[in-house]
């Protein structure tokens, strides 16, 4: 045991040191659950908290540490250091007093020693603003930063802040034009906030809010307009606007509403949070993080700024920094179910695994009905029939007041489940519910997929048209589209391709769609100017993730709808198709639950089949065209044939060989598809024949498909 808590230790100090919050708290909680008095974990344990600023949490643990080895200096230096940091002055003093009659001595204790001195005169308790010996901020900053700093807080809402730089600075210089016109403006504004929120009729705003709690949101939105016709000062009515068109999907007329009441009080923390909501459905991703700190300065416990702030980080890929910023939300809100779920996400796509279990279980724990972590977790686990959660999942499954989307999500997981321990009649079961009730919560008709398509070869013509004259390898990095079907091998092809020395693989970049907007499908918006813009665009962007390699790689499979555009924009790009037999990918596609909301075809097997004859026939008819451009990669000869398919793609990209293109599971790369797991395998055969244990349920489903 002694050797497993010496391990444990060293390891929590090396993730403490290395910013890993949650990882070095996994390490001490394991450690106190073997020896609840252990010094050294309840010490540190406590040094964890006070960072993260829980500085009441940390006593316990900090206290602990000094009962059972009052020996260490650092000890009584954290402890004392803590309860200053709470302005129990009395208790710091009495402990200091306590630590020198032990003999305590050091430059700690003499800076220590000063700090309570200076803290003896004119200090109250419960003066917190105050701060340690009444600390002026003009001893930390020059006369110009100072007022500089008033002003930022101002812009930013914190009233309050800047108010107490003023007053610093008046201090010293009771004279000081800007200090004094600051504090008048500020009182001015104080005033006239008062003033200036005249709320509407509490009947009035009862009847918004009974409009948008019936989810009737366009209604609520409609009237909340009206309203502020006449009460325009009204947080309330901005509030709702703002909110009632985040749910109709207006993330514009949802931005404008929460500035609104951000005019009328710069200070309220719900509507920067909401604004950041609001920026993040723009896709406006830093402006979001921006709206998201400006709550938390407002309102430090904030926990559900915290958990969105790590959501985008994750998109962004930036894993150690969203799970720190999930750390931080469960510090402030141990029993957020979500935020555990989170965490749950990040740490599978960073692939601890374990650690990924136990935040799901975590999030299950506190929520038992949630849904989406028993879906997540079923993913990566393995069951028996005996599983304690297949069973909890099984009776919660039963229920009669499951929402439509919690019986879904539940579906899918059970279809795991089962087929892990071999039923699969009910596997496939819970599969035809699961699709039946995510195809009817998407609203999905194929006869909208068929419409699209036959816009995008009316418009091909005019991107051709007007394609851009461009050198070949005038650009870098360059772009690497790597497109097909959904679950056709896409993953694994960028794996390989980003082996290479000179590739980054960026994976699943909405910039296409996103940057080209209307340019796919409305000939009126195709100008030579427009399609350079959309490439100015999507190079910048690019740029940004190539880290100085000269290849960069977007394998947002979907951009097979988007190859005109491509060609047009970037005709030194190379685009790599990868095709694969068509009833693995149909069967893989329906078998799958995507998060994204724009593959309703997936789940029905008519759709989905129906589907990839679209799909098929938009590749042939781009083929004709763009043959020479589209480099098709079969996904079953390159599992059999690796080493002489690969290196023909590596020389079709004009990239010098490397030995490492034929090893992608040692690619340390994230990855954050549905792949994630098997691209850390060796390139493996038969894949593509998997589907056909389910054949005897499907009826024939697969029967027009092609066989190759």
């Amino acid at each position: 045991m002694k050797f497993t808590i010496d391990r444990a230790l060293q390891k929590g100090i090396e993730a403490q040191k290395a910013g890993k919050a949650q990882e070095a708290d996994r390490y001490y909680t394991a450690i106190l659950k073997a020896n609840p008095k252990h010094p050294d974990a309840n010490h540190n344990m406590g040094i964890l908290a006070v960072d993260l600023g829980k500085v009441e949490e940390a006593l316990p643990f900090l206290k602990t540490a000094l009962e059972v080895n009052s020996s260490i200096d650092q000890y009584w230096l954290s402890y004392i250091f803590a309860l200053i940091k709470l302005d129990r002055i009395a208790d710091a003093k009495a402990v200091f007093n306590q630590a020198k009659s032990k003999g305590a001595k050091g430059d700690g204790f003499d800076q220590i020693e000063l700090h309570l001195n200076a803290s003896s005169v004119g200090f109250k308790n419960n003066e917190r603003e105050a701060g340690i010996a009444q600390s002026n901020i003009l001893d930390e900053l020059k006369l110009d930063k100072a007022l500089k700093f008033a002003k930022q807080k101002v812009k930013d809402g914190l009233s309050k802040e800047a108010n107490k730089i003023y007053r610093d600075v008046l201090k010293r210089f009771p004279k000081n034009k800007k200090a004094l016109d600051g504090i008048k403006a500020l009182a001015s504004r104080t005033s006239g906030n008062t003033s200036e929120m005249q709320e509407a009729p509490k009947e009035l705003l009862n009847w918004v809010v009974e409009l948008y709690n019936q989810q009737k949101f366009q209604q609520a939105f409609n009237k909340a307009q009206t309203l502020t016709k006449r009460y325009n000062k009204s947080l309330a009515l901005w509030n709702l606007i703002g909110a009632s068109a985040a749910k109709i999907e207006k993330p514009d007329e949802a931005v404008l509403a929460f500035q609104k009441a951000l005019s009328i009080k710069p200070d309220y923390a719900e509507a920067h949070y909401n604004l950041g909501n609001a920026l993040k459905a723009q896709e406006k991703l830093e402006e979001a993080i921006e709206a998201y700190t400006k709550a938390l300065l407002i309102k430090p416990d904030y926990a559900e700024a915290y958990n969105n702030i790590g959501g985008i980080l994750k998109n962004q890929s930036k894993l150690e920094e969203a799970i720190e910023a999930y750390t931080k939300a469960l510090l402030v809100k141990p029993d957020y179910a979500e935020a555990h779920y989170n965490l749950g996400n990040a740490l599978k796509a960073q692939e601890k695994l374990e650690e990924a279990i136990e935040s799901y279980n975590m999030a299950i724990s506190i929520k038992p009905d949630h849904a989406e972590a028993h879906h997540n977790l079923s993913k990566i686990k393995k069951y028996t029939e005996e599983d304690k959660q297949f069973l909890q999942v099984q009776e919660l499954y039963k229920s009669e007041n499951l929402s439509e989307d919690k019986r879904c999500s539940l579906s899918f997981a059970l279809a795991k489940m089962y087929e892990d321990v071999g039923k699969l009649d009910y596997a496939f079961s819970h599969l035809i519910e699961g699709n039946a009730l995510r195809k009817k919560l998407l609203k999905y008709s194929i006869t909208q997929d068929l419409e699209f398509f036959n816009r995008l070869k009316e418009t091909q013509p005019h991107l051709l048209k007007n394609s851009m004259q461009i050198k070949e390898s005038s650009i870098e990095p360059k772009p690497i589209f790597i497109l097909g079907m959904p679950r056709s091998g896409t993953s694994l092809v960028e794996q390989i391709i980003s082996s290479h020395s000179e590739v980054v693989g960026a994976g699943e970049l909405n910039y296409v769609a996103h940057f080209g907007k209307k340019l796919p499908f409305d000939p009126s918006s195709i100008k030579i100017a427009a399609i350079s813009e959309f490439r100015r665009r999507y190079l910048s962007e690019l740029t940004k993730l190539s880290y100085g390699k000269s290849c960069v790689t977007d394998k947002l499979p979907h951009n097979f709808l988007y190859i005109p555009l491509i060609r047009a924009a970037f005709p030194e790009s190379k685009i790599v198709h990868v095709r694969r037999n068509a009833a693995a990918t149909c069967w893989s596609n329906y078998k799958h639950y995507f998060t994204t909301k724009n593959l309703g075809y997936c789940y029905d097997l008519k759709d989905v089949v129906s589907y990839y004859a679209l799909y098929s026939d938009l590749m042939q008819f781009w083929q004709l065209e763009y043959s020479d451009g589209i480099y098709n990669l079969n996904y079953e000869k390159l599992t059999t044939n690796q080493e002489s398919e690969t290196r023909k793609l590596v020389d079709h990209l004009g990239l010098d060989w490397e030995e490492a293109c034929l090893s992608p599971q040692k690619n340390k790369r994230i990855v954050r598809t549905a792949s994630q797991q098997q691209v850390r395998q060796k390139v493996y055969q038969s894949s593509s024949e998997v589907w056909r244990k389910y054949e005897p349920y499907l009826n024939g489903a697969f029967s027009s498909l092609p066989s190759s």
